[in-house]
């Protein structure tokens, strides 16, 4: 006797409240969209204004692509000054996350490690200068000693342990069964192995996004810069950008050859989207694990 399988499948019918919910919560965040949106695209869109232009603001916005001149941007890649800050700050978002990672891995998965003699005074030792600053003059003092004034490694080496971050790696790594650590020693690993190939194939994600917590800091860090890098051949994007935007600058650019088809404002929006373009870029390639590392490694109760 053949025996029918009845496929059912329940449907569940939303309410008039679930309807107008649903419109509130789209309205909210197209308004959302919106207000990062559009910012961003008056930027784009005021650096490639001709010099040419007459309009208001919005019928600016609103310019055509066959409108559109790259005479900012001719101007600020055509610039030593600007080419040279550039570097300067890729260099230290480079070497500041690898060294930031480099520290703070091994110090998460330390005191991860539950028998770990004098773990719980390390996690304080550690968390005393995150809640108590001991202020600008120890600090530049500090840098001064060991002769770190004037180099790009000033600028992160202070800071290439962030607290914070430290205790979302060690949370992660603590979420970890311990059943994989033991099976690795028994097969003959020691510690360094069981980091290398079980600890970090397991922990992408998180440290895809505290990379690029550090990322972000060391991109954006402007007032570190100010305080230890005194020559002007080493000072990085934040510092150039503050000039321009403040017209202390823009003389730096008099001679470019492109500047006399690009009016100020037009500069000055081009260097702002500019220094925005590597987190653009970098983003999309670590939101996956931005999202789940952020989830993940979310400080335990």
């Amino acid at each position: 006797m053949e025996q029918k399988h009845l496929k059912t499948s329940v449907t569940i019918k939303q309410t008039g409240a679930d309807k107008s919910f649903s419109v509130i919560v789209n309205l909210f965040m197209v308004l959302i969209l919106l207000v990062l949106a559009i910012p961003l695209w008056s930027t784009i869109t005021l650096s490639l204004r001709p010099a040419t232009f007459i309009g208001t603001y919005i019928e600016g916005m609103a310019l055509p692509p066959w409108n559109w001149s790259f005479a900012a941007y001719e101007a600020l890649l055509g610039n030593n000054g600007f080419l040279l800050a550039f570097m300067n700050s890729f260099k230290i978002l480079v070497q500041g996350v690898a060294v930031a990672l480099l520290l703070t891995i091994p110090l998460a998965y330390g005191l991860s490690v539950k028998n770990l003699r004098g773990r719980k005074w390390i996690t304080i030792f550690i968390i005393i200068p995150y809640i108590f600053n001991v202020g600008l003059v120890p600090i530049y003092i500090l840098i001064a000693k060991l002769r770190l004034i004037n180099h790009l490694s000033s600028i992160y080496l202070p800071v290439a342990i962030g607290t914070y971050n430290c205790l979302i790696m060690k949370s992660f790594f603590e979420g970890i069964p311990n059943e994989l650590k033991e099976s690795a020693y028994i097969d003959g690993c020691n510690d360094v192995q069981v980091l290398i190939r079980i600890i970090l194939p397991l922990s992408k994600a998180i440290i895809m996004t505290i990379g690029l917590y550090y990322g972000v800091a060391f991109w954006n860090d402007y007032f570190h810069p100010m305080l230890y890098l005194n020559k002007d051949y080493l000072r990085p994007l934040p510092i150039l950008l503050r000039n321009i935007l403040m017209a202390a600058g823009m003389n730096e650019f008099v001679e470019a050859k492109a500047f006399g088809e690009a009016p100020i404002e037009a500069i000055k929006a081009a260097s702002v989207f500019m220094s925005a373009i590597p987190m653009i870029i970098a983003y999309p390639f670590v939101q996956k694990y931005f999202t789940k590392g952020t989830l993940l490694g979310s400080v335990k109760g």
